[in-house]
């Protein structure tokens, strides 16, 4: 019965195919039009889930195939169907409906199996009932998992992205050239982007017309993409982070802008909803989130603070003579993917050493932050003094002269602040390298050194913010009378 079922399918599949053959054609003439109509074939017991994400991937291939441009980088979270559209559809869209059967495709990745697959499915889809009946003319006379080709010329190779010498191709596609798990190895990592650089460009049939498709996530800063970037290769650069950051909107050369408005929407939130991108931050921490997710690394090690700085550096309690300053960092909204409320506690020892002594972060709004500074100070105790940032102009000082109404019996200040946050940070950075900063141990070390060490090229900055504010209230000199309870601003 089963069997009888599944012919039953295949026919009326068939004579579907031949009432439309016409229209089908017609819907394939673009690249995301094919993908619609071909992917029953290459992912039959998958849904096609259609967002916008994919026709941007598809209209830069296009661009490629029109001759509008030659290299293009693709950086993309995983499961975006990256692989399927470079290594699959495109060729099978080229010999089909384009009708360029003389197209040699090299593809590689970092071993032989990724390599495998998509040759076999791309293989399989163009040696498919459906494909031949729609383009006939497509005949492949080679089919091997690694490499076929049709009685036109056209061929497909591939080789694993150490191997890759002797072939060319008129479109070399490098799939994930970097895998996980040696990304982080200088010595693996260097070897690779030799081979990419001294090699990539000697596999071409045509430097004019001949194309270069590097699409991969991101690993390291030192990666190929990153040398791409680094060395200004000329690239087409398509950056599609999961969740949306406003100051790395993408636009390239074809006239493509990423069209998300809001910071922290999402790349696809039917396939990746809310919960499963927090789930994925939470399990695979925040480095490998960064990078592979945010398309935006940042070396495990530290940027512009180091985590080797604090080993050795976590203490029980302070000692007694510590001074003490909470500063603020101030968010203007309680969605979750902006910018939060933080509040760090810094201090400075009798002999000039300075100490993080704990941290508050929210991402709640309005009387719920107010709330927060005042329980907190009313925890940290009134030897504490409360600093918070004054935003410029008039309304700026009237919110500050609320907060310090509000902490009466405090010791409480508020100033603007200059210099933008990285300028801000270089000074307790300093104090940093020179091991001069403890911590005092809580459940808050990993989530603040994490911040820390991803600056400036993480996604949050509040922590670093108010640890910067902190430090420098606690390097000026002391005033001879503590001013209690009282706004004022830097003269």
């Amino acid at each position: 019965m089963l069997a009888e079922k599944r012919r039953r399918e295949i026919e009326r599949e068939r004579e579907r195919v031949a009432r439309d053959a016409d229209a089908i054609r017609e819907r394939c003439k673009t690249l995301a039009g094919f993908i619609k109509e071909a992917w029953h074939v290459v992912e039959p017991a998958t849904p096609l889930v259609w967002n916008w994400h994919l026709d941007a991937q598809c209209a830069h291939f296009e661009a490629i195939t029109d001759g509008r441009i030659n290299r293009l980088l693709d950086n993309v979270p995983p499961g975006s169907s990256k692989s399927l559209i470079a290594s699959v559809m495109w060729q099978a869209w080229e010999w089909g409906p384009k009708g360029l059967l003389a197209n040699r495709f090299l593809a590689t990745s970092f071993n032989e199996g990724p390599v495998k697959r998509d040759t076999r499915k791309c293989r399989d889809l163009m040696l498919s009932e459906w494909y031949r009946s729609l383009w006939p003319e497509v005949r492949l006379v080679r089919t091997g998992e690694l490499s076929f080709a049709n009685d036109r010329t056209g061929t497909r190779e591939g080789v694993a992205f150490g191997s890759l010498t002797s072939q060319r191709g008129d479109r070399l596609i490098l799939d994930d050239p970097h895998s996980v798990d040696t990304a982080e190895s200088d010595a693996e990592r260097a070897a690779t982007t030799r081979r990419f650089r001294e090699g990539a460009l000697n596999r071409l049939n045509d430097q004019e017309r001949s194309a270069i498709v590097v699409i991969m996530q991101r690993l390291h800063e030192d990666d190929v993409a990153g040398t791409i970037l680094k060395l200004g290769m000329g690239y087409a650069h398509l950056c599609l982070p999961m969740e949306f950051e406003g100051d790395r909107r993408c636009s390239t050369s074809i006239g493509f802008t990423d069209p998300r408005q809001n910071d922290g929407d999402l790349l696809d939130p039917v396939r990746f909803p809310r919960d499963t991108v927090d789930a994925l931050k939470r399990d695979m921490g925040t480095y490998a989130f960064a990078g592979q997710y945010q398309q935006r690394p940042t070396p495990r090690e530290g940027g512009m603070f180091k985590r080797s700085w604090f080993e050795g550096k976590f203490i029980g309690a302070a000692p007694e003579g510590t001074r003490w300053v909470r500063h603020w960092d101030l968010a203007a909204t309680a969605r979750k993917t902006a910018a939060r409320t933080a509040g760090v506690k810094l201090g400075r020892t009798p002999d000039g050493k300075f100490i993080v002594g704990h941290v508050v972060t929210t991402q709640a709004e309005g009387p719920d932050v107010r709330r927060l500074i005042k329980a907190t100070a009313e925890s940290d105790g009134r030897a504490v003094e409360v600093s918070l940032p004054q935003d410029p102009g008039q309304a700026g000082k009237v919110q500050a002269a609320d907060m310090v109404a509000m902490l009466a019996g405090f010791v409480a200040r508020a100033e603007p602040e200059t210099g933008d946050k990285v300028t801000r940070a270089e000074p307790f950075s300093v104090q940093c390298e020179g091991g001069n900063v403890l911590i005092v141990k809580g459940e808050w070390n990993d989530a603040y050194l994490d911040e820390l060490c991803l600056f400036p090229g993480g996604s949050f900055k509040d922590q670093v913010d108010a640890t910067s504010g902190a430090f420098g209230r606690l390097a000026k000199p002391q005033p001879p009378t503590a001013i209690v309870g009282t706004f004022r601003t830097a003269r």
